[in-house]
């Protein structure tokens, strides 16, 4: 077992209060390791490290390709330590070695090589023409904003770390991260093999644990911090709003979905259940984006059912750290009840589950049967249903049925959020007529949970403010200034706002 400590300043440190809470392996409820518990004051730390390394040290002043190649150095971190930060994240949040090895390790790695580009190559002036003053000239400057916060979730909290990173310092500004505490870990890790390899000033990064009702809400409110940015439920995304707006400044949400995946009529079923299965169980559904809204045309309804509950019937859960394991332990078992409560208010407005409804009974021994779920679909669900329209963020599917593309269409959106769908379908023209109708800020057709840093992410209505990764996710961690420059410096006959005072014009 291990101790864990914050970053501020360039130093792993203990709490001010001298405070830790423990960490538990979720598939077993084993403690791994006690973590440092950061408070106000602790963050206040980070974020005072955070502008001092901003108003007074050299990582602003420094050159996009300078920054690049410290991220650069820092994947190259992640990718030299994948084996051991896989196992840290599939034992602190019970997602199995297999995500943790092939997605969201490598996803993190590749993020900080997209943004060690994007500091790299996108252009830090742009000279603008057509000036109507013919003697001017006129450019825009982007530069860093600030000291740059984020606050991340606990179902991907190593990928979702390098998403508020990466971007904030390639663009030149400081952070402070706070990760959850359910899955502190591989943050704060990461944290120390950064400060070991002694990559970054003091002050450029700084990772504070700690509830978020004292260090998110700092970390939010603090009015030297310049932007904010945070993912998880669309209810704290609400609060995070009201903090920032105290000082006005910019904020990136990342928030709650309830995400529709279409299957079309004209779809190879086998393909789309694939689909459907996947969009909606991996990780549990714990995932924002998860298609856990299955709309399936009538004609092809009844087969397609009877497909999805043969098929989930063969997912494995087990030991997350066993590679033969398709699905691991919900996070906690706090977050069982909370599905065990949907299920029951499922009952109630539908009827029996087709599939699933109860915790596993077969696992393995050694095993914390409270914190697992058995895979459950409901089919017939009406989309006014609550288990149809509210975020529950386990593995529960609503099957819905439609009858014409446009109702599909309506059913879709006819939900407070927009994250992201899918479109299952064997007609490209058309899947793509109906993703373009979704109001969602990403669809996947034939194919669901593809992310790629170089691809933006976000979502309409509820679901979020801005766009992470892409270019836009770089490009929301610079402030544009227009410089606009008169060469003369004599007589007034050249200068228009001299005439127009005049009244010369």
């Amino acid at each position: 077992m291990a101790d864990y400590k914050m970053l501020i300043d360039g130093e792993l440190c203990d709490s001010a209060s001298g405070e830790t809470f423990a960490t538990y392996n979720p598939a077993t409820g084993e403690k791994i390791a006690d973590v440092a518990k950061g408070d106000r004051k602790d963050a206040e730390r980070a974020v005072a490290a955070a502008r001092r390394a901003f108003d007074e040290g050299p990582w602003p002043k420094m050159s996009g390709a300078e920054r690049g190649a410290k991220l650069r150095e820092i994947a190259q971190l992640i990718a030299d330590n994948s084996a051991e930060l896989s196992e840290i994240e599939a034992r602190d949040g019970g997602g199995t070695i297999r995500k943790a090895m092939m997605a969201d390790i490598p996803g993190a790695q590749s993020a900080f090589e997209w943004f060690a580009q994007m500091a790299e190559t996108r252009p830090d002036r742009t000279d603008l023409e057509g000036s109507p003053f013919p003697v001017s000239s006129n450019y825009v400057l982007f530069e860093p904003l600030g000291v740059c916060t984020g606050i991340v979730p606990w179902n991907f909290p190593f990928i979702m770390a390098s998403w508020k990173i990466a971007p904030a310092l390639a663009a030149g500004n400081t952070s402070v991260l706070k990760p959850a505490s359910f899955t502190s870990l591989s943050a704060l890790r990461l944290a120390q093999l950064i400060n070991d390899a002694d990559i970054l000033p003091p002050g450029v990064l700084n990772v504070v644990a700690g509830p978020g009702g004292t260090v998110g809400e700092e970390l939010a409110g603090n009015p030297m911090v310049d932007k904010t940015a945070f993912t998880g439920s669309t209810e704290v995304g609400r609060r995070i709003m009201q903090l920032a707006s105290g000082t006005v400044k910019p904020v990136t949400l990342e928030l709650g979905g309830k995400s529709a995946n279409i299957v079309l009529d004209d779809a190879d079923l086998d393909q789309a259940a694939a689909g459907v299965l996947w969009g909606t169980f991996m990780h549990g559904g714990q995932v924002c984006e998860s298609g856990t809204r299955a709309l399936v045309h009538a004609s092809i309804y009844d087969e397609f059912v009877n497909l999805l509950v043969e098929r989930s019937a063969k997912i494995t859960l087990g030991d997350p750290l066993d590679m033969a394991s398709d699905l691991g332990p919900l996070v906690d078992p706090s977050q069982v009840e909370t599905v065990e409560r949907y299920v029951a208010l499922g009952r109630e407005e539908v009827g029996e589950p087709l599939i699933g409804g109860h915790k596993p009974t077969d696992l393995a021994d050694g095993l914390n049967p409270d914190s697992f779920y058995r895979p459950t679909i409901f089919a017939g669900v009406p989309n006014t249903a609550r288990i149809a329209q509210e975020e529950i963020f386990g593995p529960v599917l609503s099957v819905i049925p439609f009858s014409t593309d446009d109702e599909a269409i309506a059913i879709a959106n006819d939900s407070i959020y927009g994250l992201a769908g899918g479109v299952q379908s064997g007609n490209l023209e058309r899947a793509e007529a109906v993703a373009a109708r979704m109001r969602t800020g990403t669809v996947w057709i034939n194919d669901y949970h593809l992310i790629d840093p170089k691809r933006p992410f976000g979502g309409y209505k509820q679901s979020g403010i801005g766009r992470e990764l892409g270019t836009q996710g770089y490009d929301i961690y610079r402030q544009a200034k227009h410089i606009h420059v008169n060469p003369e410096t004599a007589g007034r006959d050249n200068h228009f706002h001299y005439a127009l005072l005049s009244g010369e014009i």
